[in-house]
This record gives C-alpha cells, structure tokens and sequence, in this order.
C-alpha cells in the first residue's frame, strides 16, 4: 500500500528544501517527523505538512486497517523547480538588477511495510 501526496508553489528555492529533503528519505514518517522538529532551516514546515498529508491520504485509502506511523516509511521524496517570479531591483547609475523569487514543488510518496 502507498499513497502519494504533492505541495505545489512552495516559496523558496529548490536547493535550500532539498537540504531537509535528503536528511528524510527511507526514513519511517515518525522518525521522519521528529527529525524535522529539530532542524533549524524554515523548509522543514512546508515539508512536514507534505509527509502528514501523504500518510493522511495512506490512512483514507484503507480505512479497514489500523496503519501506525512507525509502519509507514517515506519511499520516495522530490523537490521539482516550480515557477519564478521576476522582480527588479534598483541599483546605483539608473541600472536594474533582476531579483528570482523561486518556487518549489514537494512530492512525498509513503509506504506501508506490510504490503
């Protein structure tokens, strides 16, 4: 049994959320959950709220058996480029420098290992 989950337009850079990103993979979404509370970086929310909703979506979809969140582990986790916004900021002598606001977007799949 698995169940897949997927966070769209995430704010911030694919890089900076690939760092928690890769501290959580194979993990069980327990231990996966309480690793996240302890990292310092601001991804770990945004990531966090994609693993409980991944599990939630395992728990709806078999609604007959009793899933615990030490028997469920994250099977695979990616962090995919989303749209930028392009904005410009004013810089000495009349230029223009462009500033890229990048989005992300979370993909979680979790696994049952009973099945």
């Amino acid at each position: 049994m698995q169940a897949r989950a997927v966070r769209k337009y995430i704010p911030g850079s694919p890089r900076k959320i690939r760092r928690v990103v890769n501290v959580v993979r194979g993990k069980s979404v327990a231990e996966a959950i309480n690793v996240l509370n302890y990292l310092p970086q601001a991804a770990t929310r945004p990531v966090e709220l994609a693993i409980r909703s991944a599990m939630h979506n395992l728990t709806d979809q078999n609604r007959s058996e009793r899933l615990d969140d030490e028997d469920v582990f994250v099977k695979e986790i990616r962090v995919d480029q989303g749209p930028s916004l392009k904005r410009i900021r004013p810089m000495s002598r009349g230029r223009a420098h462009p500033i890229r606001k990048r989005m992300s977007h979370i993909t979680v799949i979790v696994q049952s290992e009973k099945a």
